[in-house]
Formats: C-alpha cells, sequence, structure tokens
C-alpha cells in the first residue's frame, strides 16, 4: 500500500511556541509563502502582496459562511429523586452547537454527562432536551424557549445573545470581543459556520477591494463544522469517517464553475465544496468529500490556505494538490521561516 494512505506519514513536529492564538494586525501583514508547482520554487513574502503572485487570468471563489455563537453554558435542570424531594441543582454544562438535522433537531456536543431526556438550562429562558446519545459521542437536542420549539433562524439571534464564538481547541483560551471581528470574514452573510474559513481571514478591506477590482469573484456557501478539528485517529486514512457540512452554489458560481477558467479557492473550505460538485453536480446539500492524493482535485487549478495541524484532513488536502512529501518539506520550510501556524497564522498560496 503507498504510504500517502498511513495517518502515520502525515506528521510532523510543531516547535512550542509556534500556534496562533491572536492574528497579526493589519491582517495583510501575515507572512505569506508562495509555492510554485511549474518551477518547483518558494517565495516568501506577506499577504498584502498576494495579488503580485495570483494569475491575472483566474476566477476567484470564496466561502461567504458566517460563524455563530456556537458555545453555550448552562446547567442541567433538577430532576425529582423521589416523592419527597428535587435534586437542589443540576450540574454544570458547556454545549457546542454543529449544526441543525431538521427543523427542530440539532448535532451538538456536550461537556457535561447527560442522559435520554435530560434538560438543560441557559440564560434568556433557552432550554435543551436531549433526544439521542450517539455513539461518537454527540448528542442530538431540541431547543425550546417557554415552552415552544425553536428553529435555526430564531436560535442564532439567541446565541448572539447568549453564546461565545467557538475558538479552536488548540488556542487554549476563552474568546474575547476582538474575536467577533478577529474571527469572522469580511464578507461573511450566512450564518451557520462554527469555525471560521481560515485563509479568508487576512483580506483586509482595502486588499479585498483590489481583489475585486482585478478579479471575478464568485461566493460559496460551506457551513464549517466542528469535524474540521477532528484528528484522524485511524491507521489508513481511507478508513476515517468523514465528516459532513451543508453546503450552498448559487447559480452564477455554478456557471463559472462549468467554465475552462483556472480557479483560485480560497480555502480549504472552498476547495471541498467546488470538488464536491464536481463530483456530485449537486448545489446544496452535505458534503462528505475526502481529498487526498489518491483523490486529487478537479477543477481548483491554485490554493490559497493556511498551515493545518499534523494529520489531519485538511494537510491531507494540501497534500492533494502538491504531495504528501513537498506538503511536509514545505511546512519543514514555514517552521524554518517562523511562521505561525493554524487558524490565526500565516497564509500559503499554491500555484
Amino acid at each position: 500500500m503507498s504510504l500517502d494512505l498511513y495517518t502515520e506519514n502525515y506528521d510532523y513536529a510543531l516547535p512550542e511556541g509556534y500556534i496562533a492564538t491572536t492574528p497579526v494586525h493589519p491582517r495583510d501583514h501575515a507572512k505569506l509563502l508562495v509555492y510554485d508547482r511549474k518551477t518547483d520554487t518558494v517565495t516568501h513574502s506577506t499577504f498584502k502582496h498576494l495579488l503580485d503572485f495570483v494569475p491575472k487570468a483566474c476566477d476567484v471563489f470564496l466561502n461567504d459562511t458566517r460563524v455563530i455563537k456556537a458555545r453555550i453554558f448552562g446547567v442541567k435542570q433538577a430532576q425529582p429523586v423521589n416523592k419527597k424531594g428535587f435534586v437542589q441543582g443540576g450540574g454544570k454544562v458547556e454545549l457546542l452547537l454543529n449544526k441543525p438535522l431538521d427543523a427542530h433537531h440539532y448535532l451538538v456536543m456536550i461537556r457535561g454527562k447527560v442522559h435520554l431526556g435530560t434538560t438543560l438550562l441557559f440564560d434568556d429562558n433557552l432550554t435543551a432536551t436531549v433526544t439521542a446519545l450517539n455513539e461518537d459521542g454527540s448528542r442530538v437536542v431540541t431547543f425550546s424557549r417557554k415552552g415552544k420549539k425553536i428553529r435555526f433562524e430564531a436560535l442564532v439571534h439567541i446565541l448572539d445573545k447568549i453564546g461565545h464564538l467557538p475558538l479552536p481547541p488548540y488556542m487554549q483560551r476563552e474568546d474575547n470581543k476582538e474575536d467577533e471581528t478577529d474571527y469572522q470574514t469580511l464578507f461573511a452573510k450566512h450564518a451557520g459556520a462554527v469555525a471560521a474559513p481560515t485563509a479568508s481571514l487576512h483580506f483586509t478591506p482595502e486588499l479585498f477591494a483590489q481583489l475585486q477590482e482585478r478579479y471575478t469573484t464568485h461566493k460559496v456557501t460551506l457551513h464549517v463544522g466542528a469535524g474540521t478539528f477532528k484528528p484522524v485517529d485511524t491507521k489508513e486514512i481511507l478508513s476515517h469517517p468523514m465528516h459532513s457540512e451543508y453546503f450552498h452554489i448559487p447559480e452564477d458560481s455554478v456557471q463559472a464553475l462549468k467554465s475552462n477558467r483556472p480557479l483560485l479557492a480560497i480555502g480549504t473550505t472552498v476547495t471541498r465544496t467546488v470538488e464536491y460538485y464536481m463530483r456530485t453536480h449537486k448545489t446544496q446539500g452535505e458534503c462528505d468529500l475526502f481529498l487526498h492524493p489518491s483523490n486529487p482535485p478537479q477543477r481548483v487549478t491554485h490554493l490559497l490556505t493556511n498551515f493545518h495541524l499534523p494529520k489531519s484532513t485538511l494537510i491531507m488536502l494540501v497534500s492533494a494538490f502538491v504531495g504528501r512529501e513537498k506538503t511536509l518539506d514545505l511546512y519543514k520550510e514555514a517552521i524554518a521561516q517562523e511562521y505561525r501556524f493554524f487558524s490565526y497564522g500565516d497564509a500559503m498560496l499554491i500555484l
């Protein structure tokens, strides 16, 4: 079996202190590693100069999802223990909303022991009732307010008031007021993501205006789920149960995908959305595409992305463009040049 199919071969050592826990300001002062596949050359620059490297005859695709305040804290509702009395108070719980499953059921992660039927109490009269316990540790709940079940559109408004941005666990800190701007793209529109499409976080208003002036830009929506952070813990990568995320591609973007123009995907989420469409011709639904060296891209010709976790599906996606060994070489180069890694870190452009 090819070495590319073994998870252990996507590992690398990241020195302490290389994980970015806050972004660079201004955003476009982040470092940019440019790798040209045709010449096999690496150029070190800054994100401010991105457009100096992007080919002129190129369409640019972006993900316009908006990160929601999906992390909320509450307590378990007190339960009767016998005819004489009640438990005085329930234990504390933390709930992370992943995505809606239908009009009234939501896939969530809950920190704190719960049983089927457990009711959780949150601020602003929000309650959640556990309706299913999944083997992978996730839970299904219904949300209610004053006895009435809540649809996603109403839930988002409540979460905006009582929730917290779900920063990636490797940042090892709580969210703050600055994250409400820093962890959101300039063009975020459709609420539903629990993680940001991080390659887009580097744009300043000025740079983004220049991008729109010089290039034809198109939007897709993919609501990034918590599964994006799930490490591949199977021996062989093809045994990994790939997570699925809701996506939608508007008609004008579909028409652009049918052309033969070169395409720059701003981020791995755009890449997966575009490549899922190329394989299925679906413009809406659940995307569960796993890109890796044995399943390379068919439509995306250029990729802008951040530097990703070892043994993650995202580093495997990058390897689908340039190969596993070259990817690890580029990561070693980035470490040698003291690039900052992960969500708030620096960027890489693959040409």
